[in-house]
């Protein structure tokens, strides 16, 4: 009990500082015209406009990378993957897979937990064209870091897209000294240090989708798959 409340404390003082982090301006200025330059259907919502944090079970087993904040998804509401088109796929799936109690992700109000799972973002803000510069990864690895080191039971990180994946694979070299080169694939399995596995996943974007490279029973068969790691 004291360790879990150390962690939750741990966590908050994180997300405090990766919300109040200004340390990329090309990131702070573009969030920030987001919010006010708002898309037509959101003009009357307040836009969130700063860094977004992890969300989920922190005793999860399972971690989910997404690259960074949608424009006016998260960085619209305030929490990971929650307002978009992608959020909706994604809930859909997970939903299925008994890992999310809510078959969607609308905003931070609407009751929905993580089951032995938690998801973040390897940047923590939305860069122009969806195209982070080394130097931005970089800023944002320690919170990532940092995230990592929280997640005490931690065994699966699925990477949702290929940038994401490569973004993990990045912080690993980095920091871990990881040596082998991983190659981004819907389903491989790698095996990372501290017993850590990684696992290429598709991003639950609309264009993935209307493509037909993913759909709902191939991605609820991996997240199946998943939970079945250790």
């Amino acid at each position: 009990m004291q360790i879990e409340t150390k962690i939750k404390s741990n966590l908050k003082k994180l997300n405090n500082s990766i919300i109040k982090c200004r340390k990329c301006p090309r990131l702070v200025k573009f969030r920030e015209k987001i919010s006010k330059k708002k898309r037509k259907q959101y003009i009357n919502e307040s836009y969130w406009g700063k860094p977004v944090t992890g969300f989920g079970d922190i005793d999860g087993k399972i971690l989910f990378v997404g690259l960074a904040p949608a424009a006016h998804g998260a960085t619209r509401t305030g929490r990971v993957f929650t307002g978009d088109k992608s959020s909706d796929f994604l809930y859909k799936c997970l939903f299925k897979a008994k890992i999310s109690n809510k078959n969607s992700s609308k905003n931070i109000k609407d009751g929905l937990k993580l089951n032995n799972a938690f998801i973040t973002l390897a940047l923590k803000c939305v860069p122009p064209g969806d195209k982070p510069d080394s130097r931005e990864l970089n800023n944002c690895s320690n919170f990532f870091n940092q995230e990592l080191n929280n997640l005490k039971n931690l065994r699966v990180i699925v990477a949702l897209g290929k940038i994401a994946f490569d973004a993990c694979f990045y912080f690993y070299k980095k920091n871990l000294n990881l040596k082998e080169r991983l190659i981004f694939s819907h389903g491989e399995i790698y095996n990372l240090p501290n017993s850590i596995k990684l696992v290429g996943c598709y991003h639950p974007s609309p264009r993935n989708v209307n493509t037909g490279r993913i759909n709902e029973k191939k991605m609820v068969s991996l997240f199946n798959k998943i939970k079945k790691l250790n």
